[in-house]
């Protein structure tokens, strides 16, 4: 937590630091913006480059560990089958309601950006021009692993992971433990590489907004202050729809969850982690009546696979670093995209900072310059509270929601 306020200060300095010197420039030395802009941003260029070559090794591991090991479900049977149900929806719902109101309210048409034309973003926007519900197919079969993991093509390698992790499932845990144990070490060492490269986001938030700034002035906070008004709306809609569904199945002991899990919901506010909180909620949840079984079972699953909060989030922002670019996407390629990440992200969900991760792989798919999450970097941090706040909302109600289906609710309100 100390480490996530540390960096959260770093990035806040780099934004100012970024704000002056790019106003400065603009002011100036308005001559020198276009020169300055381009060498300021190859900070955030290193940044970019840093997500990228972390994504194909970490989707791998973590998807193929985390279905190698989901054996358990069959053991559990039908409260398993429910669950993943109850997560395939939510997370449905959460994705069509981030891509319905960006499209809707339009945050990113405020201000419009040049694409970069140089580099990495000009030869995908070239590669990926071709990406509809036509060619869908092609994009999901990997002629080869190892072309997939050298061109970064996301899906091929989700579908390489899912037939080698349920190959995995099925050959029996003893036989298999050695791999899966291997790539889960791997798996972790990835993600400390995460926080690692997570601590060059202030060089990339630096370098993204002195190079705004330079260029178009002080315009880039509009653009903040109504990408949060429109974030925190869309927010609301997904509670709104998650509370409604949660009363329909929990009727009037809806509002006694709520009682019960506020505290957790404001720790996960105000530290901007779900995973904080588990602890509590595991003990919130049994003091309301669900099973301890059901519990210690669901909950895990769920912050694997049931994150509502960040999966609204990554419609919304790659949606809006689209529309910031001025790039017009088809409904078809909208819908390719929320396919695209119904998949990707339960490889990683619960990774600190996984949405950006999911989020520059998707732009990079789509042909959206990944550069643009360095433009939303300063303002993740405030996101992410919303976020994390969603997040543990959203596996309450599923694991009470599962429990009460299972007759598995107790009304003992208080004791575990």
């Amino acid at each position: 937590m100390k480490g996530q306020n540390k960096l959260f200060i770093a990035i806040i300095v780099a934004l100012i630091l970024g704000v002056v010197m790019g106003g400065i420039v603009h002011t100036q030395y308005p001559e020198s913006s276009e020169g300055f802009s381009k060498n300021i941003k190859l900070l955030g260029t290193v940044f970019i480059r840093l997500v990228q070559m972390i994504i194909a090794p970490l989707v791998f591991t973590t998807l193929v560990v985390g279905i190698a090991k989901m054996s358990d479900i069959k053991m559990i049977g039908r409260v398993g089958t429910k669950a993943m149900l109850w997560f395939i929806i939510a997370s449905l719902v959460s994705l069509t309601i981030g891509l319905v109101l960006v499209n809707w309210m339009e945050p990113g048409k405020v201000m419009q950006l040049a694409i970069p034309a140089a580099g990495d973003a000009g030869e995908v926007v070239a590669n990926s021009q071709g990406l509809s519900l036509e060619q869908f197919v092609k994009h999901i079969i990997p002629k080869s692993l190892f072309e997939a993991f050298a061109t970064n093509e996301v899906l091929q390698i989700v579908v390489f992971s899912i037939m080698f992790g349920v190959a995995l499932a099925n050959m029996g845990e003893e036989y298999t433990k050695p791999i899966v144990r291997a790539l889960d070490i791997s798996a972790h060492a990835i993600l400390k590489m995460v926080g690692y490269i997570m601590w060059f986001a202030p060089l990339g938030v630096l370098g993204a907004i002195a190079a705004v700034v330079a260029t178009n002035g002080f315009e880039i906070f509009k653009v903040y202050a109504i990408y949060l008004r429109d974030f925190f709306f869309a927010l609301g809609i997904l509670w709104l729809v998650l509370l409604i569904v949660g009363y329909l199945i929990l009727g009037n002991r809806l509002f006694e969850l709520l009682r019960r899990i506020k505290a957790p919901l404001l720790i996960a506010f105000s530290t901007t982690s779900s995973e904080a909180v588990f602890p509590k909620l595991v003990e919130e949840l049994e003091r309301f009546g669900c099973n301890n079984r059901i519990v210690s079972f669901i909950l895990p699953l769920g912050y694997s696979f049931n994150l509502d909060g960040s999966m609204m989030y990554m419609t919304f922002a790659a949606i809006f670093i689209a529309q910031i670019y001025g790039i017009d996407m088809t409904l078809g390629q909208q819908i390719t995209m929320l396919l695209v990440l119904m998949l990707t992200s339960k490889g990683i969900a619960g990774v600190p900072r996984a949405s950006l991760v999911i989020i520059v792989a998707t732009c990079t798919m789509f042909g959206i310059p990944p550069e643009g999450i360095a433009l939303i970097l300063p303002i993740d941090h405030f996101c992410d509270m919303g976020r994390s706040m969603t997040n543990v909302l959203g596996n309450a109600l599923a694991t009470s929601s599962v429990s009460k289906w299972e007759g598995q609710l107790d009304n003992h309100g208080g004791d575990l």
